[in-house]
C-alpha cells in the first residue's frame, strides 16, 4: 500500500464499533463516521447514541446522522470528505447508487455470513437457526442490490453447538475487523472481485418478537437453536400459566420421552428437562419475570414448587 487511504465509515451497532476500532488503531485516517439517529433507550427513553456514534466522538471525529442519502444536498456533502472508500457495517440506511460511485474505490461491506448464503438483516441467528456448522464474514464491494454485491474477501467459523448469537457476534466481528484491514492492504493494487452465484443466495429475514415463542411440538434440536439463536434477542420463551419464563440457554438431548410435548421431565441442578416432539430439551439457563437470568440450580433453590414433574408449559 502506498499511502494512507482516507475512509468514511458507515455503521450504529458494537458490531460495526469493533471495525471502527481496527480502522483507528490502523494508518488509515477516518474522516467522517455516519450513522443512525439516536435512539430512545432504556427506562427513561432518552436518546442514546450507538456504540459507533460513541466511539466516534471519543475519537473526536465528525459525525453525520443522515436519515436518508437519497438527496443531492446530503450526497453533495458526503462527496465532500474527498474519501478513497466508505466502509459500511451494519449501518442500517441504503446507500443510493451515486452514493456507491462516490469513493474513489467505491463502498466495500463487511458481512456476517458466507455471502452468498444468508444475505439480509440476520444473518448470524438465521445460520444458527438453520443449523449450518459454518458461517464467516464476507467483504463484499457493493452494488444497488440487497448484499449482492462482488466479493473481495471470504474467512469462515465453525458454529460450536454452544454458540449463541451473541458469541458469534463477538467471533465474527472481530474476523470482519481483521479482514478488512486485509483488505484495505490489497486494494489499491488491485483485488480479484468474485461475483456470487445468485442461485445459492438465501435470505435472512430481520428477526420478530412472534419468533421467540416455543412450540414444544418441535423436535428438541430446532428448539435448542431457537434458544441459542435468540439469545440476547428477542429471547426464546414459553408460558406457564400466566407467566412468561425466558430461556437463554438449552441443549437438546437425544433421549425420548413418551411425555405429551412441553412436560417437565426432569428438575435437578443440572438443568430443567422438558418433553419436545422428538427428544427432550435440557435448559440450562432461565429467567422468570422481573427476575435475572439464572441457572436452573438458583431458580430451583429458590423456587422448589415451581416446576414439578409432570408441569406442562406452553
Amino acid at each position: 500500500m502506498d499511502k494512507p487511504l482516507r475512509i468514511i465509515f458507515a455503521g450504529t451497532p458494537e458490531f460495526a464499533a469493533v471495525a471502527l476500532q481496527a480502522l483507528l488503531d490502523s494508518e488509515h485516517e477516518v474522516v467522517a463516521v455516519y450513522t443512525q439517529p439516536d435512539r430512545p433507550a432504556g427506562r427513561g427513553r432518552k436518546l442514546k447514541p450507538g456504540p459507533v456514534k460513541a466511539l466516534a466522538l471519543a475519537r473526536e471525529i465528525p459525525v453525520c446522522q443522515p436519515l436518508s442519502l437519497k438527496s443531492t444536498e446530503e450526497q453533495a456533502r458526503l462527496a465532500e470528505w474527498q474519501s478513497d472508500v466508505m466502509i459500511v457495517a451494519a449501518y442500517g440506511l441504503l446507500l443510493p447508487a451515486a452514493v456507491l460511485t462516490t469513493p474513489r474505490y467505491g463502498c466495500l461491506n463487511i458481512h456476517a455470513s458466507l455471502l452468498p448464503r444468508w444475505r439480509g438483516a440476520a444473518p448470524i441467528q438465521r445460520a444458527i437457526l438453520a443449523g449450518d456448522a459454518q458461517t464467516g464474514i464476507t467483504i463484499m464491494q457493493m452494488d444497488v442490490g440487497l448484499d449482492t454485491g462482488d466479493m473481495l474477501l471470504k474467512t469462515g467459523c465453525t458454529i460450536q453447538a454452544v454458540d449463541t448469537a451473541q458469541t458469534l457476534h463477538d467471533k465474527l466481528a472481530e474476523m470482519g475487523a481483521k479482514a478488512l484491514l486485509e483488505v484495505l492492504t490489497r486494494l489499491p493494487g488491485g483485488l480479484q472481485a468474485e461475483p456470487q452465484a445468485a442461485d445459492l443466495a438465501t435470505y435472512a429475514h430481520k428477526l420478530n418478537k412472534e419468533e421467540a415463542l416455543i412450540d414444544w411440538r418441535q423436535p428438541a434440536v430446532q428448539l435448542a437453536r431457537q434458544v441459542q439463536a435468540f439469545n440476547p434477542w428477542p429471547v426464546a420463551q414459553t408460558r406457564l400459566g400466566d407467566m412468561v419464563i425466558r430461556l437463554w440457554q438449552a441443549e437438546a438431548l437425544d433421549s425420548p420421552s413418551p411425555a405429551k410435548p412441553g412436560t417437565v421431565v426432569k428438575a435437578d441442578k443440572t438443568g430443567i428437562d422438558i418433553a419436545c416432539g422428538k427428544g427432550v430439551l435440557h435448559i440450562t439457563l432461565l429467567q422468570l419475570p422481573g427476575g435475572k437470568a439464572m441457572d436452573a440450580a438458583a431458580l430451583l433453590n429458590g423456587h422448589p414448587d415451581l416446576l414439578p414433574i409432570g408441569t406442562i408449559l406452553g
